[in-house]
């Protein structure tokens, strides 16, 4: 059985949020007398949100007439994790980016939850086709879900509550199977790479250079595809080294940085933000830039290049180089700090002994890594499709 539509402005009373002035600080508190303020980071990986990362005293609600929204409530995205939704577990206030939704006496809390992400998936595609990456009251107020009647939904919701938790449940496994497999890559880096007897040396003494380059902002080229590829250091930290990914500037303004190209087989580390995140770089990005956010590391004559990315991505390097980060608000490393980092001094054959037992163990996990990342998709897969045929009436529940 197929169910009826109905716009969500029909079944839902809607509330926004908003901020009070982050300067002021009585309308801030870290202590118990005030409510959570839910921003989208708070929220957008959980299904209920039970903390925030900010409070907010009656005083801060009152300046920016925010009103408070009681447990159940739905919180639903409007930008960024767009369609996200979320349940209070005690009465809170949100953001300006974020619509609480109660829903009307003929509709079941559950159900409308449930009906919205069954809906995600074609609201994130209508949103791509469209210059707009935002959406806003009227529009999640004209959106379409299923309403059949208040018994039928109640028992629906009965059903995925149950159906979900058991994927939930698989889902969680493999998430904690990929969390030991992390720790244990971690170990095996130390282990492997790092000689109890060795001796240590700064990064400085064995690397051409290692330094920061492109100072400034670097806009993007209007023709991108003949632009000069630029490295920014969450690119790294992303992983995303790959030319067709990285984003471009144009010749003319590369022109200034002849200097700082990179050249296959550099690394590339990030100073700013995710530091100490490590790359080596691919041959078909020789040439390209980089930003103020990372910096280049040309391996000398002595060191391996990827005994190099390797030992830098050990614990006992991360812990080196997290020693030397300053910044409270954006974490980053002064250059000639990272150069100071000491890393193991030994001989090139035994940095290719090494290297080659390190990766014949990661070889192995990472085949864990990509089954149980493949596992997680399919569970997510299953969730969603079992979602939206349970509120749409395609499966008899």
């Amino acid at each position: 059985m197929t169910w009826e539509t109905i716009p969500l402005k029909r079944i839902t009373t809607f509330t926004s949020g908003g901020t009070p002035s982050v300067d002021e600080p009585e309308y801030w508190t870290d202590q118990n007398d005030g409510y959570p303020w839910v921003a989208i980071g708070d929220m957008s990986t959980v299904d209920k949100v039970t903390t925030t990362a900010r409070r907010i005293t009656d005083r801060g609600l009152r300046s920016a007439r925010i009103k408070l929204g009681k447990p159940g409530t739905i919180l639903f995205t409007m930008y960024a994790s767009l369609g996200h939704t979320a349940s209070l577990t005690a009465p809170a206030a949100w953001n300006q980016a974020i619509l609480g939704l109660w829903p009307a006496s003929t509709t079941d809390v559950r159900f409308l939850r449930y009906s919205l992400i069954s809906i995600r998936p074609q609201l994130l595609e209508q949103v791509r086709s469209n210059t707009q990456a935002n959406l806003n009251a009227e529009v999640v107020g004209n959106l379409r879900v299923p309403h059949p009647p208040l018994d039928e939904q109640r028992r629906i919701a009965d059903f995925l509550d149950a159906e979900t938790a058991r994927i939930d449940h698989l889902i969680k496994a493999q998430q904690s199977a990929l969390e030991l497999i992390d720790e244990r890559r971690k170990r095996v880096l130390d282990d492997i790479l790092i000689p109890d007897n060795a001796a240590w040396i700064p990064l400085g003494y064995v690397t051409e250079y290692c330094r920061p380059i492109m100072y400034g902002i670097v806009l993007p080229g209007p023709n991108v595809e003949e632009g000069v590829p630029i490295v920014k250091g969450g690119d790294v930290a992303a992983g995303r080294l790959s030319l067709a990914q990285l984003n471009k500037t144009t010749y003319e303004i590369e022109a200034n940085y002849t200097r700082s190209r990179l050249k296959g087989g550099d690394l590339v580390i990030a100073i700013r933000g995710s530091v100490g995140e490590v790359a080596r770089v691919p041959d078909e990005i020789e040439g390209a830039n980089l930003t103020q956010d990372a910096a280049r590391i040309a391996p000398g004559p002595n060191i391996e290049a990827r005994w190099l990315e390797l030992v830098l991505e050990a614990p006992t390097l991360q812990e080196r180089i997290g020693g030397r980060i300053t910044g409270a608000t954006v974490k980053g490393i002064n250059i000639w700090d990272l150069r100071r980092v000491l890393i193991p001094q030994i001989s090139l054959a035994q940095q290719s002994q090494a290297v080659k037992a390190a990766e014949g163990v990661l070889a192995t996990m990472d085949d864990f890594v990509s089954s149980a990342k493949r596992q997680l998709g399919l569970l997510a897969e299953r969730r969603q499709a079992l979602i939206t045929a349970a509120v749409t009436g395609g499966i008899t529940v």
